[in-house]
């Protein structure tokens, strides 16, 4: 059967990777793919973007099933459009996909169905939005309502930092918008809420608008530099399991979190389907609470959540695209897998393109000899010869060089000994993903 990936990330790579293992799987598309995707003999990148062109290819095609990996199409309704012509898709639809499209929509909803998640008021205006923070007082988390590719949130420690981000959020200018903020259709919204003390964890899970599978845990870096210091980034690096999510704290985000939030869909009439990724704050106590919701899998977590995964993630996708997630039971590796961002200079702000990538393993699918624990998956690059000597940084998150141990310790290592070894002028990199999860 034929498999179209929708999307050109690190994500999109990872997906595709593993969808290409199945024995059922005779083509894997991605669309538009990128320079490590185009290097593998197993994937085909097709150069279609447009929602309705990519809608008539996978028909004339016969592609037997869609994945959508990035929010931007999802929140533009090709899950919608896909069904409406016949085609298997897993994803949201638009209506469903306001859970991370409008964080107003996200937490209006999780207030009305009682998720726990941190207080807030929604501003339009910017003197009021600047009046509540004086009253609130710093440390204050500041949200653009709309998409911002994972860098529309800030955690403002200062006073200042906060009124400079509720500045670029509601007024952005068209030379200058360093957040990337995309405006729904009601215009510019910022959402404040108060700040949560605690240690994150990506809780994802995947559902068929009823039934719902927990995948592994996992935990990413969002900040630039060690320490968790420097501005927000898409994601620095991730690795799974994530200690911090015990089993109770499993049960409690199930039970409180997740549910909740499916039926709470369900009985608003937007039944959900696709991938959930609650972005969880988890105190002392082992309580949570929702940061946010994503209607996708993350970026980096996708990488070593996939690297972990035996099951066949085609018999998942079409049991979750029959409503049949019900009797899927889903098989992980024991070992950890972590994964280690390597980013453009001058990323998030300003990410510079163009600059030649060196040292880059071959793939396992063309050199059988290469293990497939360590695999370096693909984001902002682009492939100019057809081989790893023509592969250039075409993005902000250029690598995500990810490998499988049997301890965070090992993983750690082996990533960035794989990492060590790839060069392009100007990469950047955190040395310390995972550190949470390594005891002294």
């Amino acid at each position: 059967m034929k498999v179209l990936v929708v999307g050109g990330g690190g994500r999109e790579h990872a997906l595709a990777w593993k969808l290409a293992q199945s024995s059922k799987v005779q083509a894997v598309y991605v669309a538009p793919g990128n320079g490590g995707t185009a290097l593998d003999a197993r994937l085909e990148n097709i150069n279609i973007t447009d929602i309705p062109a990519l809608r008539d290819w996978a028909i004339a095609e016969k592609i037997a099933l869609t994945v959508v990996g990035p929010e931007q199409p999802l929140a533009a309704g090709i899950v919608d459009e896909f069904r409406a012509h016949g085609l298997r898709v897993f994803g949201p639809t638009q209506a469903a996909a306001q859970l991370e499209s409008s964080k107003a929509f996200s937490k209006a909803f999780m207030k009305r169905h009682g998720i726990p998640t941190a207080d807030y008021e929604t501003f339009t205006d910017a003197v009021a939005a600047h009046a509540y923070v004086d009253e609130k007082g710093a440390p204050i988390v500041v949200k653009a309502d709309g998409l911002a590719a994972g860098k529309g949130v800030v955690v403002a420690l200062t006073l200042h930092e906060a009124h400079e981000a509720i500045e670029f959020m509601l007024a952005p200018s068209p030379d200058f918008n360093p957040l990337g903020v995309q405006h729904n259709a009601g215009g510019a919204r910022v959402v404040i809420e108060e700040f949560l003390q605690g240690e994150e964890a990506s809780f994802i899970i995947m559902c068929d608008g009823k039934n719902v599978t927990a995948l592994a845990t996992s935990q990413d870096h969002k900040r630039l530099l060690d320490g968790d210091q420097g501005p927000n980034t898409g994601g620095m690096g991730a690795y799974s399991p994530a200690p911090v999510v015990t089993p109770d704290v499993h049960a409690r985000a199930m039970r409180e979190i997740i549910m909740p939030t499916i039926r709470g869909m369900e009985k608003d009439g937007i039944p959900f389907t696709g991938f959930l990724y609650a972005g969880l704050m988890i105190d002392a106590q082992g309580k949570c609470k929702t940061l946010e919701f994503n209607c996708r899998m993350g970026d980096p977590e996708t990488q070593p959540i996939m690297l972990r995964l035996k099951s066949d993630l085609f018999d998942v996708m079409m049991a979750a695209t029959s409503g049949k997630l019900d009797q899927v039971e889903l098989e992980w590796d024991r070992r950890v897998a972590l994964g280690v961002v390597m980013a453009a200079h001058g990323y998030p702000l300003n990410p510079r393109k163009g600059d030649l990538i060196t040292g880059l393993p071959p793939l396992h699918a063309v050199d059988p000899s290469v293990p497939e624990d360590v695999v370096v998956f693909h984001a902002g690059t682009a492939s100019s010869q057809g081989d790893v000597k023509g592969v250039v940084s075409s993005g902000g998150r250029v690598l995500c060089v990810t490998a499988l141990a049997s301890s965070v310790k090992e993983a750690q290592h082996r990533a960035y000994e794989a990492a060590q070894a790839i060069h392009f002028d100007g990469a950047q990199y955190r040395k310390d993903i995972g550190y949470r999860a390594i005891k002294p």
